[in-house]
């Protein structure tokens, strides 16, 4: 019996070992697939969003300017709007960010990450593919950065 119960915590915590890294796969606006995994050894901003949201076309600069800036860092802007992608495009051109944009299905968002309780949502992802922090509504560069220096330690 004790083997059965010790054999049982090992599955169990080998199941659980790799449970804490998370991982999506979504559409870029071009129609291609583009996957979380994919920036393992970055740190990834993941943030949710919508064009109709006014903080986060705030957030745009900011978050433009962090992906651009820090080569440890992609930022990944994840459009939470039953829009098509010519609609989120038209958008970009009066608020052009420098970071990538997946079409995140709003009635089948990422299982990872789930639905935003609020727009703006963002997770911040550490090189291992964790989450580590997440903040519910608008977003600095410098809240970003100091977040990802007290979880860099």
């Amino acid at each position: 019996m004790r083997l059965i119960i010790s054999l049982a915590l090992l599955m169990t915590a080998a199941c659980h070992a790799d449970t804490d890294s998370v991982d999506f796969s979504l559409p870029t606006l071009d129609g291609s697939m583009m996957h979380l995994s994919d920036y393992r050894g970055q740190w990834v901003v993941v943030n949710y969003w919508a064009t109709w949201c006014a903080p986060c076309r705030k957030e745009i600069p900011d978050l433009s300017s962090l992906h651009d800036d820090r080569s440890d860092v992609t930022v990944l802007g994840l459009a939470f709007e039953d829009a098509e992608p010519q609609s989120f495009i038209d958008f970009l051109t009066d608020y052009p960010a420098t970071y990538p944009i997946l079409i995140s299905d709003t009635y089948n968002p990422p299982v990872a990450l789930g639905a935003p309780r609020a727009l703006p949502t963002t997770f911040l992802v550490n090189p291992d593919g964790e989450i580590v922090e997440t903040f519910i509504g608008p977003i600095k560069r410098d809240d970003l950065e100091q977040a990802i220096t007290e979880n860099n330690s």
